[in-house]
């Protein structure tokens, strides 16, 4: 549905995107992630067909996107991270208002505005002031007029970005419903942990450029080198450091109190050797259980929050 090779873009000398490749298959939800000044706004700007790369190639669902920029635009939709809305319109005023500048035939308008608001649950709200609705509300107005069109590839910047949690859920659910239904999805933000429930792909960029792309799975499985466990004792936690820090195959062991984080190089089929010992030792242990590494882990561990 979407592909990039090597593409590049350039602000006074400096490379804001330098030589970026991703590619995303239909039906998928990728998380888009990078430190401030990254370079994915700009991505998703030039994907969007509202600035030209210096170089390289976009492809939307086989058409490239400076070729055939009409073709493209007709398959996607992006909700910028700085939403425009019409205080002065009512709620479907706005939506009949994008709903014409996406050239939708008039007599097709009004059943194309009940089905997004009652997609975004917006019914409700569809004759009330644009001005009246909250900053989570304005968000689902223009994710409805972003659907409008009925695109194949959704381009969503930061959707998430000032939102209270009980709007962020609402928000996710419906990201969710949007796959459900054959949406394709590019999903920026900085809100990680929401992103490694939402998306089943993730890129992360720093400096213009992709440091890894993939299935989440798959790439922390390759950044881990040794897998970490997570030990707890009752009393004696200077023995248990001891103990611990004396195992061959310990390569890391960070004390907080009680708990040990620990890195054990001999792998996950040896692992009952710490508890082997720690027991040995008579040495109660609380819990004992290997730490999955999460998205804000990797992200941490993949960048040094440089800019371009």
């Amino acid at each position: 549905m979407l592909e990039i090779r090597e593409l590049t873009k350039a602000f006074g000398g400096a490379r804001a995107v330098d030589g970026l490749t991703l590619t995303l298959e239909p039906g998928n939800i990728m998380g888009f992630i990078g430190p401030n000044g990254a370079g994915k706004t700009t991505t998703m700007r030039m994907i969007a067909t509202l600035m030209a790369p210096d170089a390289g190639t976009i492809r939307i669902d086989g058409y490239d996107v400076v070729e055939s920029p009409y073709a493209a635009r007709a398959r996607l939709g992006f909700m910028p991270d700085f939403i425009g809305v019409y205080n002065d319109l009512k709620v479907w005023e706005y939506l009949d208002f994008f709903a014409a500048a996406y050239r939708i035939p008039t007599h097709n308008r009004a059943r194309i505005i009940d089905e997004v608001l009652a997609l975004t649950d917006l019914t409700g709200k569809r004759d009330a002031y644009v001005a009246s609705l909250s900053k989570g509300m304005k968000q689902r107005l223009c994710l409805a007029k972003t659907l409008s069109h009925d695109p194949q590839l959704l381009l969503l910047d930061e959707p998430a970005a000032g939102l209270d949690p009980r709007a962020r859920i609402e928000l996710r659910e419906l990201l969710k419903e949007l796959q459900r239904m054959g949406k394709t999805l590019l999903v920026s933000s900085h809100i990680l942990t929401e992103l490694a429930d939402l998306c089943n792909q993730v890129t992360i960029i720093e400096k213009g450029r992709v440091l890894v792309s993939g299935s989440i799975s798959d790439i922390i499985a390759a950044q881990t080198v040794c897998p970490r466990f997570m030990v707890e004792v009752a009393g004696d936690e200077d023995r248990a450091e001891q103990v611990l820090a004396a195992l061959p195959a310990v390569k890391i062991c960070e004390r907080n109190g009680a708990c040990f984080t620990v890195d054990y190089v001999a792998g996950d089929d040896a692992s009952h050797q710490i508890l082997t010992q720690l027991v040995t030792a008579g040495l109660a242990v609380r819990q004992f259980r290997k730490v999955e590494e999460g998205v804000e882990g990797l992200f941490m561990k993949l960048t040094r929050g440089e800019v371009a």
